[in-house]
This record gives C-alpha cells, structure tokens and sequence, in this order.
C-alpha cells in the first residue's frame, strides 16, 4: 500500500476547511501591502507539499516559492518573526488533521518526516533570503551614511580652513601687541595671564585645521624630541594645571627622537591634556595626571592618566568620532583630530577607563617614510 500516496489524498481532500482554519489563526500585521498575497501563499506552500508527499516537486520548487516570499516580507517591511510564526501554524493544523487519518503511527512517520523536512526546507530558504536582502539593504544605507558624513566633513574642513585662518589674523596681531606691552611695561599686572589665554585659545582653535584634507603649504615633516616637546606642553598648561590644583607626575625615557609634523603631535597633546584637566575640575579630591614615554624597538609608547570619573562603556566606544562631547561647550572635534592626527603618522590611539584611572595610549613608529633617526654624540641626524 502506498501510504505516502494516501496521506496526499487525504490532505488535498480537506485542503479546503484546513487552510481556511490555518487562516484563522494566522497574524497579519495591519498596513501589510501582502495581505492577500498571504494566503495565497499559504495555499501554494500546502498544494507543493502534497506534491512532495507525491514526489512531484523538489527542493528547488520549494527554494524558488521561499524566495519570493522573502522577498515580499522584505518590500512590506513587517517582523520576521510574524511569517515564521504563521509557517508553523500551517504546520501544526496539518499535523492536527493527520491524526484523523485511519493509519498507524509507524505507517504515517515516512509522510510526517516528508512533511517536516518540506517545511524546514522553506523556512530555511526563506529567513535566509529574507537576511541576506536585509544585510545588503543595510550595507547601502552604512555606505550612504558613511559617503555623506565624509562630504560633511569635508565641506566642514574647508570652511573651517578659511574661517579660522581670518580668526587667525587678528589673534595674531593682538598677541604681538601683548608682547609688545610687556617689553615696555615689564611690571604689568595680569599680563603673562593674558598672553597665556592667547596661547590657549591660538591653539584650541588650530584642531579646526586639522580637519582640513590639504596640507598646509610648505609645512615639512622634522625629527624632534618627544621628551622635550612634552616638557614644553606642560609649560605652557602650567597655569592650568597650577589653577586646577593639579599635581602632574612624569615617568619618561629621555632622548626620545621621533620623525613627524611637530605642531600637530604638539596639538595631540595639548587636546589630551586639556581633556584631562576638564575631567578632574568635577572631583574634589586629590587631582592627578601622570604622563609615561617609553622606547621599546622600532616604537614609542606615550601613556596620559588621569584619577578623573570613569567612562561609561557606551561613550569609550564613540569617543574618537566627529561632534561627539559630553561638554556643554565643547566641539567634539578634539579627539577626533587626535586620532586623525597619530592615524596619518602611521600611529595608533586607544583609551581605557576604570574607577579612578582613565588613560590614554599612544603608540607611534619610531621609524617612518623610510628614515631611521640615528643617535650619535648626543646629536641627530636624519639617514634614508
């Protein structure tokens, strides 16, 4: 007897009153442009898998009916989870109607295998279908996102440039009369203060340029001192640090030679300091900065801690993007360029945070463009 052949019989005999109670049961999000296109599909899934139980179909049939409707769940925008949901309703109501079928248990287990291997089949084909449209919908939107966020801030460096560079202009001429006043007034109150500010503000306003793509004319790449260049930066936030009653440690290798643009490994500091001093100005006790350079083969390793508040987890990972700032007033451009910044010098920047100590890392080449900076008396010379 061919049992396959009966249970086929018996399902396209009730195929009427069993799709209408698995349309009773199925949930059909309001708004779904497919609401018809449903049940019609309901209804072909049930006529293939009579024409499996049969042997007239294979899996392509199936795989072919699976895409499209991947396909519709897609364009209608509705849960995946809702058309799993009513695959499995269809399954059960058939599996409801078998039990009426007068055969033994052993004899409908071939065609209850057939049928659960029919429907595995289609919703396999289907959420697969279904994830692989929705991972390409949402790598063109990323590409989208990412092409207008890069023509943002491209247009935002060119208009930056220009600005700050008019800034500039009258910043300069307002410095050179504060020097001006203190060779002839040398006694002056307040005015070292105010050549201080100036400094401060030349330089929180140079992170806009750095946003720029250009490089500025005629700026050269040099061989300096890491060492020296961090005592200069801490000199010029002595105030700052004298101000916020902060005490600054340093744990550095001297001698430390590295090949690069000076003023922006400078800019990169005087950021990461200032977002220090910003972070311990909210704790009442004792306010710490420890700054560690050290020299392993072929690196330099340049660390700046701060007992200042932790870093929720959420902001650790944005904290280098573009406007991101947890300021009132702040930009959120000076990480950003800090990172662009060791990035272009073939470096790397990273941040750790925990209770009591949130450190940055620094970590550049000490080799690069193909020169090799070579120690000889107590000098440097630059070889190719």
């Amino acid at each position: 007897m061919d049992y396959m052949e009966n249970v086929a019989d018996f399902l396209s005999r009730h195929s009427e009153s069993l799709v209408e109670e698995w349309r009773k049961q199925v949930l059909v999000s309001i708004g779904d442009p497919f609401q018809e296109k449903i049940f019609e599909n309901g209804m072909k899934m049930y006529q293939l898998i009579i024409g499996r139980l049969r042997n007239e179909y294979d899996e392509k049939t199936i795989e072919v009916l699976a895409c499209r409707v991947a396909e519709e769940r897609i364009e209608a925008n509705i849960n995946i989870g809702e058309f799993v949901y009513n695959v499995n309703i269809g399954r059960s109501e058939i599996f409801k109607y078998l039990s009426m079928v007068e055969m033994s248990l052993e004899s409908l287990q071939p065609a209850i295998n057939q049928i659960n291997e029919c429907f595995d089949l289609f919703l396999y084909h289907a959420v697969s279908r279904y994830t692989e449209l929705k991972d390409k919908m949402i790598e063109e939107k990323s590409t989208f996102i990412n092409a207008t966020h890069q023509d943002r801030l491209s247009l935002l460096g060119q208009m930056t440039s220009s600005l700050i560079h008019e800034f500039r202009n009258p910043l300069t001429s307002v410095k050179g009369f504060i020097k001006l006043l203190a060779k002839e007034y040398p006694d002056m109150k307040y005015i070292d203060i105010i050549s201080s500010e100036l400094e401060q503000l030349n330089f929180r306003v140079s992170q806009f340029l750095m946003l720029s793509k250009k490089e500025i004319a005629g700026k050269e790449k040099q061989a300096f001192y890491m060492d020296k260049l961090i005592d200069e930066v801490t000199d010029f936030l002595y105030p700052s640090l004298l101000t916020n009653q902060i005490d600054l440690s340093k744990d550095i290798h001297h001698n430390v030679m590295f090949y690069g643009y000076f003023d922006e490994i400078r800019q990169v500091l005087i950021n990461i300091l200032f977002n220090a001093i910003d972070a311990l100005y909210v704790i009442e006790e004792e306010r710490n900065i420890d700054i560690s350079l050290k020299e392993s083969p072929g690196e330099i390793i340049l660390s700046i801690s701060n007992n200042g508040p932790i870093i929720d987890e959420v902001s650790l990972h944005t904290i280098f993007e573009p406007f991101v700032t947890t300021k009132e007033l702040g930009t959120g451009l000076g990480l950003f360029v800090c990172k662009q910044i060791i990035e272009k010098h073939g470096g790397s920047i990273s941040i750790h945070s925990e209770k009591k100590i949130t450190t940055f890392s620094i970590h550049l080449l000490s080799e690069k463009d193909g020169f090799s900076v070579v120690k000889e008396q107590g000098e440097c010379r630059m070889e190719i």
